[in-house]
């Protein structure tokens, strides 16, 4: 109210000054008061609306910025946790080849060991690549888990069974790097390495309504207890499922199933999509 009256007197005084209009003798502040007042409801609308419009803009942009800081720190959470499982796979991976290689050697097989040299070697320098995007295409994806699980068949032999099913049409479909690897160890060390028997690890994907279908299965003694367990091992189950949370919020599903008489299963649904969601250098 105060700033109306304020603006009536100062407009009054203006035009009165500039003789836009003839004043007659006589008149008051009781008059400029009058008409302040008479304005008064235009004037809360009009400073209304102002204030309306700056708390508003005020808002978005503060709301904005809340979700530029959410968005980089999603990228800043997925990013470490590649890495971390960069840093987990090397470790485990690395000791079993090297066993394998050794194995090769005492055969004299020197031909197949320095074959498993160099493809050892392609796979830490993939694992190492720390300018890797977030997302890859699937194809790459399956490439390397079939030069990691030829390289687990040399440990296994015969007790390792191996078949990757994926059509043409989904191979395009970006998934997260490193995605696979530690279910499909998860399937060998619970499946294979549990079982004296010849056991089967099984990959498959497909798309389906508008989302990737994998699938990460073995028929070896399978989850202990009743239910599937969470965690796994490695990077783990539960660990995975945080990672697919942050690249894909709630447009992700991972499900774990115990197979009858025996084996387990890993289901993920993803959201078929072929441009990144998040980049190596975005999330950097």
């Amino acid at each position: 109210m105060l700033l109306g009256f304020l603006h009536t007197g100062l407009r009054f005084a203006f035009e009165v000054g500039a003789q836009l209009h003839p004043v007659e003798e006589g008149v008051t502040i009781a008059d400029v008061v009058a008409l302040a007042t008479l304005e008064a409801p235009v004037h809360l609308f009009i400073y209304g609306a102002i204030l309306g419009v700056t708390y508003i803009a005020g808002y978005r942009r503060r709301l904005r910025e809340r979700e530029l800081a959410a968005t980089q720190l999603g990228e800043q959470l997925a990013l470490a946790q590649v890495r971390a499982l960069r840093m987990q796979i090397n470790p485990h991976f690395l000791f079993n080849a090297m066993n394998s290689i050794s194995m090769l050697v005492r055969d004299r097989k020197q031909e197949e060991a320095v074959k498993t040299i160099a493809g050892l070697s392609d796979l830490l320098r993939y694992v190492l690549d720390e300018t890797a995007d977030q997302e890859v295409p699937l194809r790459n994806e399956l490439d390397f888990i079939r030069r990691y699980l030829a390289i687990e068949k040399i440990r296994f032999q015969d007790r390792l069974h191996v078949s990757i099913e994926a059509p043409n049409t989904v191979l395009d479909a970006l998934v997260p790097n490193l995605l696979l690897q530690p279910l499909v160890e998860n399937a060998i060390r619970h499946g294979v390495s549990r079982s004296a028997a010849a056991t089967s690890v099984a990959i498959s994907a497909l798309e389906k309504n508008g989302t990737v279908r994998l699938r990460v299965s073995d028929d070896g003694p399978g989850f202990a207890g009743d239910r599937p367990v969470e965690d796994g091992s490695g990077l783990g189950i539960a660990n995975t499922r945080k990672r697919l949370a942050q690249l894909y919020g709630d447009g992700y599903k991972l499900d774990l199933e115990k197979e009858h008489p025996h084996g387990a299963t890993v289901n993920i649904s993803l959201p078929m999509h072929t441009t990144p969601v998040i980049t190596g250098d975005d999330a950097s």
